[in-house]
């Protein structure tokens, strides 16, 4: 069987294979095992407090009404935010005292798709066996449900959005005074509040694709289509581009030039200058295994320990957490400050990358020159048996005889997937022929070596 919960939530096409049932019972199921009553600051709290929050996508309208029912018939009290980023959703829940959080996005990925993200108390990621446990609890009947008095309420609380924003702004370092900033908002949760922060900090701000509109939310935009921000910042003659996902979880940015800065560069300029204050706990940095080369050899250098997790930002929170570091992340734009946040928080990210510009006067361009992004490429292997991929004794010693022929100036990273038949062959390298020639090399012995059976 499929499991419901992959690597962010649940995901899926709305209506289709992500229903309002289905969203009704997650809902029901999560209060049953997550339902301890919240921790309110006011009279003693008889029901649990659930913070709802979502992206701006037209099924997010219908999929909320479905969260909100299951829990409330539940016997939860629902504090709804309405249009939120992810983060000021886990936020809400650690700020209110809740007893857990949802919110309903799908991230970066098209407008028909939506998903079901659920943040247990204090804002955090659930783990995998929780997420199990409620699987399991979907696929029973369900149990009696309170009557009366003991039923949840519905109340709308978008002060806790406001509390999300001045918190935002008390994590900035420096003021951004004279730095003229075009803003990407992907058409989601942050349309109107990305804008309305960096202002508040004192950028001269240019919003793009930022009226809300949920019908074509990452359409052409954000982080997975930088070109029309690139274009704007050189148009506006910008300091900085800044580009969100639909849920603005993610940052990544773009320099004067039009240059993107990837996740990888803002981990490396925000690691130095956490260091740099002597703010970097154990100089110590946390990230997945898909970080480029090139940002392990420039923490080498400046004498900075990487630890790395498995590809998901909550597995770069539980080695934050683990191991008590400050900073961690992914090259995809999910960068977590886990002193200010629980979670990727894109706004923040935005915030501490504008602050270093600030602070130091230097180019972002001239900042992100703090690391040397090794061309890295990627091919997908479908068709294969992936099981098999961490034992085929032809496939190890090919691995082994390309990391040899790479050295220290590159790496061989290889990925089953774990939804679909595929495998994923990743090759860093000093140029890009290198690696492309190796990934292709690689490529066509995982399709000799696993090929699925007929």
């Amino acid at each position: 069987m499929t499991r419901l919960f992959g690597t962010d939530g649940v995901r899926g096409v709305a209506n289709v294979n992500l229903t309002a049932e289905q969203a009704l019972s997650l809902a029901s199921a999560a209060v049953e095992l997550l339902g301890a009553p919240g921790r309110s600051t006011g009279p003693e709290r008889r029901r649990p407090l659930v913070v709802v929050g979502r992206d701006t996508r037209p099924s997010g309208e219908f999929l909320e009404a479905a969260v909100v029912a299951g829990l409330a018939a539940s016997g939860a009290d629902v504090a709804r935010i309405g249009v939120a980023p992810t983060p000021a959703v886990a936020h809400a829940v650690a700020a209110s005292g809740a007893t857990f959080g949802v919110m309903l996005s799908a991230s970066h990925n098209p407008m028909p798709d939506n998903g079901i993200k659920i943040f247990a108390a204090g804002g955090l990621k659930l783990p995998d066996e929780v997420e199990d446990a409620i699987e399991r609890r979907v696929a029973q009947p369900p149990g009696p449900r309170p009557v009366g008095a003991d039923v949840g309420r519905v109340r709308d609380e978008p002060g806790l959005i406001d509390r999300y924003a001045d918190h935002l702004l008390a994590a900035l370092p420096v003021r951004l005074d004279g730095l003229r900033v075009v803003v990407d908002c992907a058409q989601g949760a942050a349309s109107a509040l990305a804008p309305r922060v960096l202002r508040a900090a004192g950028a001269d701000v240019v919003a793009l694709h930022a009226d809300g509109d949920g019908t074509a939310i990452n359409d052409g935009s954000g982080v997975t289509h930088l070109d029309s921000l690139r274009a704007a910042v050189v148009e506006q003659a910008a300091d900085v581009g800044i580009a969100h996902d639909g849920d603005a979880d993610r940052c990544l940015a773009v320099d004067a030039a039009g240059e993107m800065v990837d996740g990888d560069q803002i981990l490396a300029i925000c690691a130095l200058a956490l260091a740099e204050r002597g703010e970097l706990t154990d100089d110590t940095v946390v990230v997945t295994v898909m970080s480029n080369l090139g940002f392990h050899h420039a923490m080498r250098e400046a004498g900075i320990t990487v630890v790395t997790t498995p590809v998901g930002d909550r597995y770069v929170v539980e080695a934050m957490r683990a191991g008590g570091y400050v900073l961690g992340g992914e090259q995809s734009g999910h960068v977590v400050f886990l002193d200010h946040a629980t979670t990727g928080d894109g706004l923040l990210t935005a915030l501490r990358l504008l602050g270093r510009v600030a602070e130091t006067g230097q180019p972002l361009g001239e900042l992100a020159k703090a690391m040397t992004r090794l061309p890295q490429v990627l091919v997908n292997v479908r068709g294969v048996d992936r099981t098999r991929a961490g034992a085929s004794p032809e496939l190890l010693a090919a691995v082994a005889a390309a990391e040899a022929e790479l050295g220290d100036g590159g790496r061989v990273l290889l990925r089953p997937s774990g939804t679909e038949p595929l495998v994923r062959v990743m090759v860093e390298a000093e140029t890009d022929a290198v690696a492309r020639d190796t990934a292709n090399r690689l490529a066509a012995v995982v399709r000799a070596a696993l090929s699925a059976p007929r």
